[in-house]
């Protein structure tokens, strides 16, 4: 979608003040029922690519927003276990592969006993995820995005009902 597509969008359902949306928290214990409600002019499901920029922009027109997404971090599968991650360990591995091969030798870099240091990569890898999906949690702070982490389903008109791990809703 481009991007003044998306805000023409955006524009058009701030105006139509129909389409607020109303959330209600509902989080029971075996002792305790409570229920808070949040009304909202937006709510997004899904922090991926598409859906952390459409909550971030209409926030920034002045929309209350909230953003449902079912991973503890934003960023969606390329961001926090596909592309990027995979992208870490395969760039790493390449210079463990130039190194057991003596590829370095002839850039007048050389070295003895090479070995593969795997928590060692996988905490880099970490680092490298962690580092951008708190990117974009800042930004969400930045700029009033509510975040919330659940399994966000539209269950009616204006109506999203959020299934969080604990297995409490929000309405």
């Amino acid at each position: 979608m481009s991007s003044s597509l998306l805000n023409s969008s955006i524009r058009l359902l701030h105006q139509n003040s129909s389409l607020l949306t109303r959330i209600t928290a509902a989080t029971s214990t075996a002792r305790n029922l409570s229920t808070t409600t949040l009304d909202a002019d937006l709510v997004v499901i899904g922090g991926g690519p598409g859906g952390y920029v459409a909550a971030i922009k209409a926030s920034q027109i002045g929309m209350k927003t909230v953003c449902v997404e079912k991973r503890e971090t934003l960023g969606g599968t390329c961001l926090n276990v596909g592309c990027i991650p995979s992208k870490a360990l395969l760039h790493n591995s390449h210079y463990y592969h130039m190194a057991v091969h003596n590829e370095f030798k002839e850039r007048g870099i050389e070295f003895d006993n090479v070995r593969l240091n795997l928590d060692v990569l996988m905490e880099q890898k970490r680092g490298a995820v962690k580092a951008l999906t708190g990117g974009i949690a800042q930004l969400f702070k930045k700029n009033k995005v509510t975040h919330i982490e659940g399994f966000g389903q539209i269950t009616g008109q204006n109506e999203v009902t959020i299934t969080k791990k604990d297995n409490s809703t929000e309405i």
